[in-house]
């Protein structure tokens, strides 16, 4: 990829050389890196830092020192005067490219003219959203690395989306996938994906805008949990305006400056804490730690961790979304070629790469600077259970305002910008499958445009809404993002994969493959709530979810019954 503006690095170097200047670690009324607790309880907490559970030693060291422990914070002006710049150069970027966007083409696909190493920065940073970036780190913290497993299943992904799905996508120009499907079986499937790609996007929106206001915006500022559903239209109607002034090309560029500043954020916050522990070695793990999962390759369908859950997990996800999600086949068909778009997936999987590192190291950090400085902990709060939390932790405890206002900007802009990408890839499914397709009358350019517009605002109104009852999901962040946004991934990839793969695949076959694989996702992902007792992980949602659709698909293809698919398909 290559990065044809310098500016983006060149605030990327600046953040990092201002870490030698001592304002960074300054020990303020606010409590800036409080590192060393008052003397008269040096001994007690040595102590108590050397039992091997934080857990153990937070109430202890809430009783010592309840002054430290009821920590309040509230943003100052240059923290809300940053935040303010930066949701204005949101807008902006917005309006530069309305001027810009001619046709739908350029609002939906950028007029096939972007590059590809930028739509697949773009593509990672959109699926990555501020639900991973407070999520991976609290995975480490509470579970260990074996979330890393992810990896292996890169190259597999690459080949197999790469070389066996992209061009076969691309042989069709649509502007909405689920095209797709209506030639290759009938229009009854066109619909049934395209409401179950809304259902999913829609409840992955909510889900983000949500947890950006409840789990960031809210500790970070100060403000009443009441303000919550205030934060999340806030949010909603800025993303609206640039979104729907600019389509997909300000959707990307946002996006790719959200990549730099988030990564940038995570790689500072590890850079103060190395230099205030006193090196790597103060945070680097000597032994696997007691309270992680032990490092396992087993398929176990209880609720416990293994690297292979780990591996097939991501396996199946990144099939599923880069082979059925409209967001991500939207951003293949803006490319012109299968080796364009296949740029974008690989110039994808190595940020995402790049990104878990980081974010894995953070965990880290985090984890070692808050055993070491548990007074920095609010009454009640733990280590493990609220291991979500521990970044806006240290965010409003451990840096100046000017840092905490350029890190919250860039997690709003985050969720913004992820937010920014379904409401546009929605209304693009909204306006082809249902409003084209249902219309007699032909459309004119400038009407098809605004019509977009339109249907763009009115999603992110719906987006809002939902976004209020997304607490009612029970897990953290990790387990919430598989159970929500993640429910219908391999449902809908079903489909996809009937017409792919499966020459003897019918209207009645895939019909019942999908109802059934959904059966099977709802199922697992919430089994204590219909049976009251544990049931498999979350990790078995997608993978079981697949497998019961793929068989049951084949299986009932054969019964002749109903209408043909098109056999002529594979001729295209």
């Amino acid at each position: 990829m290559v990065i044809r503006s310098k500016w983006p690095v060149m605030v990327f170097i600046t953040l990092l050389l201002l870490l030698a200047n001592n304002s960074l670690f300054s020990n303020d009324d606010n409590g800036h890196f409080q590192n060393n607790p008052p003397d008269l309880h040096e001994i007690s907490l040595n102590i108590l830092h050397d039992d091997p559970d934080p857990d153990v030693h937070i109430e202890p060291v809430n009783a010592i020192l309840p002054v430290e422990s009821d920590i309040t914070y509230r943003a100052g002006w240059l923290v809300w005067l940053i935040i303010g710049l930066y949701l204005a150069l949101m807008v902006a970027v917005g309006y530069f490219y309305m001027r810009r966007t001619k046709s739908a083409d350029d609002y939906l696909l950028g007029g096939g003219k972007m590059k590809s190493g930028t739509v697949g920065l773009s593509l990672f940073i959109t699926m990555f959203s501020t639900i991973t970036f407070l999520s991976a780190p609290g995975e480490m913290i509470r579970n260990g690395p074996l979330y890393l497993g992810d990896f292996f299943s890169y190259p597999f992904v690459y080949f197999i989306v790469g070389w066996l799905m992209i061009p076969f996508i691309m042989r069709l120009k649509v502007k909405s996938a689920y095209e797709i499907l209506g030639k290759r079986f009938d229009n009854s499937i066109r619909t049934l994906s395209s409401i179950m790609f809304l259902t999913l996007r829609l409840l992955w929106m909510a889900l983000i805008i949500y947890a950006t206001a409840d789990v960031i915006l809210i500790p970070l500022t100060g403000l009443d949990p009441g303000m919550t559903p205030l934060l999340c239209a806030i949010m909603g109607t800025i993303t609206l305006i640039y979104t729907s002034m600019g389509g997909i090309r300000a959707v990307v560029t946002t996006d790719v400056i959200q990549s730099f500043i988030l990564l940038g954020g995570a790689l500072l916050v590890i850079i103060v804490i190395t230099v205030n522990l006193g090196g790597i070695g103060e945070w680097w793990p000597k032994e696997w730690m007691e309270h992680w999962n032990p490092p396992r390759l087993g398929l176990q369908t209880s609720g416990e961790r293994t690297l292979s859950w780990f591996f097939i997990n991501s396996l199946v996800w990144f099939i599923c979304t880069n082979g059925s999600d409209q967001m991500s086949i939207q951003r293949f068909l803006s490319m012109r070629n299968p080796k364009k778009a296949r740029q974008v997936l690989g110039s994808s999987l190595l940020t995402g790469v790049i990104a878990a590192v980081i974010l894995s190291l953070l965990g880290l950090t985090l984890l070692a600077f808050f055993r070491n400085n548990p007074h920095l902990l609010e009454d009640g709060q733990s280590l493990y259970n609220n291991a979500d939390q521990l970044l806006p932790q240290f965010i409003i405890t451990s840096l100046p305002d000017w840092v905490s206002g350029l890190f919250i900007s860039g997690l709003m802009a985050a969720a913004m910008s992820s937010l920014s990408s379904g409401v546009n890839s929605s209304s693009a499914v909204i306006t082809e499958d249902f409003i084209i397709r249902f219309r007699k009358k032909n459309m004119t350019p400038a009407l098809y445009l605004r019509t977009v517009k339109l249907v763009t605002v009115g999603i992110g109104i719906l987006v809002v809404a939902l976004s209020s009852y997304i607490y009612i999901v029970p897990g953290n962040l990790y387990e919430v993002g598989a159970r929500v946004s993640n429910l219908l991934t391999a449902p809908l990839f079903i489909m996809f994969f009937m017409a792919m793969f499966i020459p003897w695949a019918t209207v009645l076959g895939t019909w019942v493959a999908t109802i059934s694989s959904i059966t099977t996702a709802v199922l697992i992902a919430y089994w204590e709530l219909f049976f009251g007792t544990p049931g498999p992980s979350f990790l078995f949602i997608m993978p079981g979810s697949l497998i019961v659709g793929v068989v049951t698909g084949m299986i009932f293809s054969l019964v002749p019954v109903g209408s043909k698919a098109n056999r002529n398909w594979y001729n295209i």
